[in-house]
């Protein structure tokens, strides 16, 4: 069989053939690559947006996840403020209504007293004329100082200021600025001219005024004042009696008592040791204070002390006390010293003198 012979035409158009499939396919895969590159690009650009969105989305919900509990927590404070509003509302209701009860009291409580005022002031306007009707054999002004009280409340039941010789014992420690702790604490750090207008002190100086104007004209007195030493309200009369029937004597140490600053502590010990200095000794003792001692003979150690140690230095004070000797004791409490009341009673019982503790307006 003889073989078929190729002719050069149809090789080349075969080489044709096969050279235009392979540009064909050369030129599909380079489109195919920048394609893939162009895709890879942008589908990196979407996906971090699409996170980032992703991200403020979660944000979103922690965002209003918070919003709703602070809204919660602020419906569940209005709750409450209005139901404190409302009680408020109910309390001033109720105290409005006390006040008006109460100033109505009050002004009932005026009238009656200025009711009674006016009957005693009538009664007393009859008793002067009474008393001017009435022969008198008495020589007047028996006394050599006179104090003008309120009313009948020029006495005092049960406290004799009488005797040779009548002794005055004034506590001015820094404790006669008041009667509570707070307020003592407050005045003793003020200057001296408000220390001095302290009601109690006031009190304590109207006392010791009013007592002098009892002084008998044919007895001596003495004024100390103590706190923690004792000393006379008068210079340079330790050891020494004053004339009660002198009236510059007495003014003078009136005043000198009324100059006198409450400060320092209380020591009762020096107090009671002056009826021993004194020369004779007293045959009647008036002692003027608010509670147990804080000091001893000697100065605390300690910035503060206890109950049990004030009546121990109580009752050490009152040991070197002359016998015979009675002790009337005006007692202007204090808060705190619930054992004063007490000890002074004892003392005053067991000396035959007489305890006290005088009303907040007198004399």
């Amino acid at each position: 069989m003889r073989a078929r012979s190729v002719t050069p035409v149809g090789l080349s158009f075969l080489d044709a053939m096969t050279c235009g499939l392979g540009a064909v396919i050369l030129l599909f895969m380079i489109i195919n690559g920048a394609v893939r590159d162009h895709t890879v690009a942008v589908t990196s650009d979407l996906q971090a947006e699409v996170d980032r969105l992703e991200t403020e989305i979660l944000e979103g919900h922690r965002n209003l996840v918070e919003l709703r509990n602070a809204i919660i927590e602020t419906d569940d404070e209005r709750a409450l403020t209005q139901g404190l509003a409302l009680r408020l509302i109910e309390m001033l209701k109720k105290i409005n209504v006390e006040l008006a009860t109460f100033e109505d009291s009050t002004l009932a409580r005026r009238e009656h007293i200025n009711q009674l005022q006016a009957d005693l002031r009538s009664l007393e306007e009859d008793a002067r004329r009474l008393s001017a009707s009435l022969p008198s054999d008495e020589t007047p002004g028996d006394r050599v100082r006179v104090h003008v009280g309120d009313g009948d409340r020029q006495y005092l039941t049960g406290l004799k200021v009488g005797g040779n010789r009548i002794l005055f014992l004034v506590d001015s420690s820094a404790s006669m600025l008041g009667s509570t702790i707070v307020n003592i604490i407050r005045r003793r750090n003020l200057p001296d001219r408000d220390k001095v207008r302290a009601a109690k002190w006031r009190q304590t100086l109207a006392t010791v005024d009013w007592l002098t104007t009892q002084i008998p004209r044919d007895s001596r007195f003495q004024i100390y004042t103590f706190n923690t030493t004792a000393r006379p309200v008068v210079p340079d009369t330790v050891g020494q009696w004053l004339d009660g029937s002198d009236r510059e004597v007495l003014d003078d140490a009136m005043r000198r008592t009324k100059e006198l600053v409450p400060a320092d502590g209380t020591s009762l010990f020096y107090a009671l040791a002056v009826a021993s200095e004194l020369n004779p000794r007293p045959d009647n003792i008036i002692l003027l204070t608010d509670g147990l001692p804080t000091v001893g003979k000697s100065p605390a150690r300690a910035s503060t002390i206890s109950a049990r140690q004030r009546s121990k230095l109580f009752n050490r004070a009152v040991e070197q006390l002359p016998s015979g000797i009675p002790v009337n004791v005006i007692l202007f409490p204090i808060e705190g010293d619930p054992v004063a009341a007490s000890a002074f009673w004892k003392l005053a019982i067991s000396t035959r003198g007489s305890f006290m503790s005088l009303a907040e307006d007198w004399p």
